[in-house]
């Protein structure tokens, strides 16, 4: 029995040259094949969508309707299973909005997705477009011999400089206007309220900083948030962790437990739920918690998660809105400055190694458990970031508060403004730089190989199961 959700996310570049394809001049229908990777979270399956497949000409027949010559399934089924990848068939109606399916369009879709199965083992995905470029999107899951269901997708997702989520009505409705909700949609609108409050975002790392950015995310109307983080609370957290307290810190309680009964009780969706994932994302537990969602928030300081969530941006579309804070001191000085920075990596950006929020060579290092074994760190320099414990609640607010207005720059897109470029705000002498970064990452990246990868990159993550002891 199939019980997990379904959904499809592109990087901006496919999804442009597929609409530029399928949205015709004359009015009438076109059609394409293109190729897709599996991204499998905790409950729910992602087909990420990265190859079109173009027809050659005679493969296709345009007559108002469209439709496709055997050849050119053969062929797309051919370079399918030569790039280890399932088969997407899409087209397009020359209507706008989400799109529901013809007895037509219902019968080429089941009829090919036996075939598609058997060659490249991979469900087949349909995918329709509007003329106004909203997407809808189906998986063709086999429930029986010989029998195949149709499993309509909760979202499709196009992640590029602008985050653009269609969603499927009957699946996720948007939600009605809430009195609580007022002054918010009155800044900028109903319908982008509603694109925005079905959005799953994944909050990773419900410490000093992700505290604020859960709050204000449930404040904003969101409906479905989803904490990671391992660590309880601890007594030298409660000058900077919001919601905590003495009794918290005495009773060792996780941090997602504590940041999520506050969030049940100040959340303004009126169909408000909150996930607490006691784990790491290094584990399966966590790592897969994070796949669920559309937008993850990095909210850790450790190279590890980093470079796992750098993994996940690129590799299963899932944009990653980052921070940190930076506190410099000295002994005769005391406080010197303090900066802390915001920006969003993902398809079409640059990497968060190549912006230099952490260091690859170090990874390693926080598998083996070195960076909490205290003779390491004792060893390192004095101003080596990794030695860097200083930190001001009035600091990790502002930090996340850049980081939440990154989120919803790319989704709200006010004034055709999607991105704010990466912000870095010094509190000596008061000054907020943006640098508009590159797209594309250094010649000796390695994240660029991930492009897309999906499922097919987790046997090099080094997932570890809940229950195995592991250095955190």
């Amino acid at each position: 029995m199939i019980t997990h959700e379904h959904s499809v996310a592109m990087d901006g570049g496919t999804a442009r040259e597929l609409l530029a394809h399928l949205i015709r001049s004359d009015g009438q229908e076109d059609l394409c094949f293109a190729l897709y990777r599996p991204a499998t979270g905790r409950r729910r399956k992602t087909a990420v969508v990265y190859k079109m497949i173009p027809p050659q000409a005679g493969e296709r027949r345009i007559h108002g309707n469209a439709s496709f010559e055997p050849e050119y399934f053969e062929r797309a089924v051919g370079e399918a299973v030569r790039d280890k990848a399932g088969l997407v068939f899409l087209h397009s109606h020359p209507v706008p909005g989400w799109q529901p399916m013809s007895q037509d369009d219902v019968r080429a879709e089941e009829d090919h997705a036996a075939a598609a199965l058997g060659a490249t083992r991979m469900p087949l995905v349909g995918m329709t477009t509007g003329s106004d470029g909203t997407w809808s999107a189906r998986f063709w899951e086999r429930v029986a011999v010989g029998r195949y269901r149709r499993f309509w997708c909760r979202n499709v997702r196009t992640a590029g400089v602008r985050l653009k989520i269609d969603f499927a009505g009957a699946l996720c409705p948007p939600p009605a206007p809430a009195p609580e909700l007022e002054r918010t949609i009155h800044a900028w609108g109903e319908v982008k309220q509603a694109n925005l409050a079905r959005i799953r975002v994944g909050v990773i790392g419900a410490g000093s900083v992700g505290a604020f950015v859960a709050e204000a995310l449930a404040r904003t109307g969101l409906q479905e948030l989803v904490l990671v983080d391992f660590d309880v609370v601890k007594m030298h957290n409660l000058d900077r962790l919001l919601h905590a307290t003495r009794a918290d810190a005495l009773s060792e309680r996780l941090k997602v437990d504590v940041v999520a009964d506050a969030l049940r009780q100040h959340a303004t969706a009126a169909a408000f739920s909150v996930e607490p994932v006691p784990h790491g994302l290094h584990h399966t537990h966590g790592y897969e918690a994070a796949l669920d969602c559309d937008v993850l928030f990095s909210c850790v300081d450790r190279p590890l998660p980093r470079h796992l969530l750098n993994l996940i941006s690129h590799g299963c579309f899932i944009p990653v809105v980052d921070g940190g804070i930076q506190v410099r001191r000295t002994p005769s000085a005391g406080l010197i400055g303090a900066d802390w920075r915001a920006h969003t990596t993902g398809p079409g950006r640059r990497c968060l190694a190549c912006i230099g929020q952490y260091d690859p060579g170090e990874v390693q290092l926080d598998r083996q458990g070195l960076l909490d074994d205290p003779h390491y760190i004792e060893a390192l320099s004095e101003d080596h970031p990794l030695r860097a414990r200083e930190n001001v609640f009035a600091f990790s607010q502002a930090c996340s508060s850049l980081m939440v207005l990154q989120f919803l720059q790319s989704v709200i897109v006010p004034v055709n403004c999607a991105s704010p470029g990466r912000q870095l705000y010094h509190f000596v002498p008061g000054l907020l730089d943006t640098e508009t970064q590159p797209s594309t990452c250094d010649a000796a990246c390695h994240v660029p190989k991930f492009h897309a990868a999906g499922d097919a990159m987790r046997d090099r993550l080094d997932l570890r199961d809940p229950d195995v002891a592991f250095p955190l």
